[in-house]
């Protein structure tokens, strides 16, 4: 345990960027796997419209350090092109 009143502080500190960090990843992978089961499940402007809310989660937590920058273009990049592929094949299919 922390004894100096600096110490007490840095670990107060340390505590809540944890649980604002936990939230943001949390809030990433929950609209992830959103959007992948409503593209499995063919409801593909379902997933669409969720696109956007999964960008400004994967862009606040790169403003925030939680991941780096090229980390969300590249998340951001994936699911994109995992919706498009999964969208151009529900089509054909119909």
């Amino acid at each position: 345990m922390p004894i100096t009143k600096s110490a007490k502080k840095a670990l107060r500190q340390s505590l809540r960027r944890r649980k604002e960090n936990l939230r943001r990843q949390k809030k990433m992978r929950e609209l992830k796997k959103r959007i992948i089961s409503l593209s499995k499940g063919q409801k593909s402007k379902e997933a669409l419209a969720l696109l956007p809310q999964y960008h400004r989660a994967v862009d606040k937590a790169a403003k925030t350090k939680v991941i780096k920058e090229n980390t969300a273009g590249r998340r951001k990049s994936r699911l994109a092109a995992r919706l498009n592929q999964s969208g151009k094949t529900s089509t054909e299919n119909h």
